[in-house]
């Protein structure tokens, strides 16, 4: 969401035997809570949802790289609002849903489409995930040597998932669904920097949940050191985000209760669940 533009430390994520800072994914802070994922391999580099260009470019112009690819995943501006200025500035090609409104889109993309740039060392699947809007899209797969891997978007976030502005409670469950099936070692690099909060709230659902209060404590440290939370790992977040925990008795029960009424379905599950959390505080 748009906010100050106070920055957080940046962290990067590398390929074992590759010079640190040549190969990698880096989370550059933008706005109060944003992450613009920059992927760089040599003097190349691809940039995911950058919401505003001058993170960008400053790490361009420090690193000495040539961006290459602008990876979108919707349209809402704190993830599309430094895309104009960047393709003046750089001539990237922009990758983005093909249902959705952008400001600049070089190549629209739906479920099953692949993005390969060898030269990123990037081979990207795109899945469908609406809800959060309704043209939402994830890239799944490899990037600057980091493999298996998900950039999300705002459909999940660590230890959460985002708001249903445009999709159906139908919609983001299936498409968490998707996201939930990918192997256990998929790095999550959602856009978010929400995870402390998003904690709290999943504490209050699943109280006796020894994962999420190990994960507590590990956050916690993270941020108390101004190192992001972010990436985490699917295993990890089927063990503590109750959006994909809907099958947990704890968690339905929960659910149920909070919303005062029986729950049939995943689906309702997830609505209450997702309604909870809109007016937690």
């Amino acid at each position: 969401m748009k906010g100050s533009d106070k920055r957080q430390k940046q962290t990067a994520s590398t390929t074992p035997g590759v010079p640190p800072g040549n190969t990698g994914i880096t989370g550059l802070a933008a706005f109060s809570d944003n992450y613009i994922w920059l992927i760089r391999n040599g003097s190349l580099a691809a940039v995911v949802d950058p919401g505003q260009a001058a993170p960008v470019l400053q790490a361009l112009q420090q690193q000495k790289l040539q961006l290459r690819a602008i990876l979108l995943t919707h349209h809402h501006n704190d993830h599309v609002g430094g895309v104009t200025e960047l393709v003046e500035r750089t001539g990237a090609t922009v990758f983005g849903p093909a249902g959705e409104t952008l400001p600049h889109c070089d190549r629209r993309l739906v479920e099953g489409d692949q993005v390969a740039l060898p030269e990123l060392d990037l081979n990207l699947e795109v899945i469908d995930v609406p809800g959060h809007t309704a043209g939402h899209i994830a890239y799944a797969g490899r990037a600057g040597g980091v493999a298996p891997l998900v950039f999300c978007g705002d459909t999940l976030f660590a230890t959460g998932c985002g708001r249903l502005f445009e999709g159906t409670p139908d919609q983001m469950t299936e498409s968490l669904g998707k996201l939930a099936a990918l192997p256990d070692d998929t790095r999550v690099y959602c856009a978010h920097e929400y995870t402390l909060s998003n904690i709290r709230w999943a504490k209050v659902v699943e109280p006796d949940n020894g994962a999420l209060a190990q994960w507590h404590d590990q956050a916690q440290a993270l941020r108390d050191s101004g190192t992001p939370t972010v990436p985490t790992t699917l295993a990890l977040e089927r063990e503590v985000n109750p959006f994909l925990r809907t099958d947990e008795p704890a968690v339905a029960a929960a659910a149920v209760t909070h919303a005062g009424r029986a729950l049939a379905t995943r689906t309702e599950v997830f609505a209450a669940l997702r309604e909870w959390k809109n007016s937690f505080k």
